[in-house]
């Protein structure tokens, strides 16, 4: 069996969980989230804990088998507790501040970016520079925090743009004068 799979996820009391029709809907304090169940695949639940089950040992079902399981996690977590990303923004005069479901950014462009957030993402902004993204679905949260670093990516000589909280930029020597002496 697939080490993954095998385990149990335990679903917190003040989250609801229904299995229909290939799909797992959860609802949580922090929101709505439905996965997908392919074929060959189970579901059940069981005093407070989901069971992941296959019907067969192909490899294509065990790879599926583990992915379920991790999504299901991923969810009953993101419904529970929410997750979170921060992005910090470097640059002179760089910042950015949110306007309803849009955020703008100021990264050294002759105008603002204008970068509108997904439904369920909600974002703040800490000090001009640090931009909190929060969201139940991590999969949304991760796509929606590349696309904004995509906005003005760091780059290397100076370390300018937009990237992850405690991301390691490796920095480049920039060019040197010449000696001069012949």
């Amino acid at each position: 069996m697939s080490r993954l799979g095998k385990l149990s996820v335990a679903v917190p009391t003040a989250v609801k969980v229904a299995v229909d029709q290939g799909k797992v809907k959860l609802e949580g304090p922090k929101g709505k989230l439905s996965v997908d169940i392919p074929n060959g695949i189970g579901v059940s639940v069981e005093s407070g804990k989901l069971q992941v089950t296959r019907s067969s040992d192909e490899a294509e079902q065990k790879a599926k088998h583990g992915l379920v399981r991790t999504l299901i996690f991923n969810s009953v977590k993101g419904v529970a507790e929410g997750f979170e990303r921060k992005l910090e923004i470097k640059g002179v005069g760089f910042r950015a501040v949110v306007k309803g479901t849009t955020l703008n950014l100021t990264v050294g462009y002759s105008h603002q970016v204008d970068f509108p957030l997904p439904a369920t993402v909600t974002a703040k902004v800490e000090g001009n520079t640090i931009v909190v993204l929060q969201c139940p679905d991590k999969g949304l949260l991760g796509d929606t925090a590349s696309k904004i670093r995509a906005v003005r990516p760091p780059e290397p000589y100076q370390g300018k743009g937009i990237r992850y909280m405690n991301e390691v930029i490796k920095r480049k020597a920039g060019k040197s004068a010449a000696s001069g002496a012949k």
